[in-house]
């Protein structure tokens, strides 16, 4: 089953409008927090135990989704990323180009380079409308880093000329303790797990790694919040493709992905994920 026309329209318009292009007043960045003992950061990369596991939720209620602004996201323009940036350090974690910086307002985001950048804005955008935890994600269509030290990127890019790039950062008061698990966590079973997977196969979300998916305690309300954090292999083909140019942010191939393999009396197949197709001619 092909994918709607309308759907594809509407997704191609989110991708081309994303991006905020802003000039803030200059501001004295915050000092940068300590670093993290390094059993610290291991911790929050690895399962939350099931010991550990109290008040969890996945899904919360939107309210008016008609009312939202899905360009804004829901941090809105306000609370968006705002110069000068001032770099903290490199992630070399994944395949994408990553690292820190601290903006006007004192706060810290993560920037991500590359191909996934801008669907991954798109993909929390509808994540968040419909009901589910996201990142307060920003796509900025430049920026100017001084004192950038980068390995990964391009040669503007470590020169601190900064083009289509992902700012995330989670929401105030929130903490993350660890990861879960697609196969074994808490809302299994339910209709909302069963609509955040079927989500991940409308927006061709093929990178359903564990490791993407993060556990956050909040503060504020007790709760610890599973969402899946990263995104942004997301409304291209069905999995992964020789080029990554096809396989994320390609409306062109995304509209020619299918959605639905196969409906039965109570249950139905997506065609995401997909086994690469490289594999798949290894394998035969």
């Amino acid at each position: 089953m092909p994918r709607p026309a309308s759907l594809v329209l509407s997704l191609s318009l989110l991708l081309s409008f994303t991006a905020i292009s802003q000039q803030q007043p200059a501001t004295s960045p915050a000092a940068a927090n300590p670093p993290q003992a390094a059993v610290e950061k291991s911790s929050k990369k690895a399962p939350l135990p099931v010991s550990e596991i109290h008040n969890p939720t996945l899904w919360h209620e939107p309210g008016e989704i008609e009312s939202l602004d899905l360009y804004a996201g829901q941090g809105g323009n306000d609370k968006a990323p705002a110069e000068p940036f001032t770099f903290l350090e490199e992630d070399t974690d994944g395949t994408n180009p990553k690292f820190d910086v601290r903006d006007a307002m004192g706060k810290k985001w993560r920037v991500k380079l590359g191909e996934e950048a801008r669907p991954e804005v798109v993909a929390s955008r509808l994540l968040w409308a419909m009901g589910y935890y996201v990142n307060d994600d920003y796509v900025l269509e430049a920026a100017e880093i001084p004192g950038i030290k980068l390995s990964r990127g391009d040669d503007d890019a470590k020169k601190g000329h900064i083009r289509q790039a992902r700012f995330s950062r989670k929401p105030g008061g929130q903490v993350k303790i660890g990861i879960w698990l697609w196969g074994d966590n808490p809302f299994k079973g339910t209709r909302e797990f069963s609509g955040l997977r079927v989500m991940m196969a409308v927006m061709n979300n093929w990178d359903l790694k564990d490791e993407n998916n993060a556990v956050y305690s909040d503060k504020k309300s007790g709760k610890q919040i599973f969402l899946v954090n990263d995104v942004g292999a997301t409304f291209g083909t069905n999995g992964l493709s020789w080029t990554k140019a096809r396989s994320k942010g390609n409306i062109g191939s995304f509209r020619e992905s299918k959605f639905i393999t196969r409906m039965g009396d109570t249950d139905v197949d997506f065609a995401t994920p997909k086994q690469p197709n490289f594999l798949i001619g290894v394998a035969n």
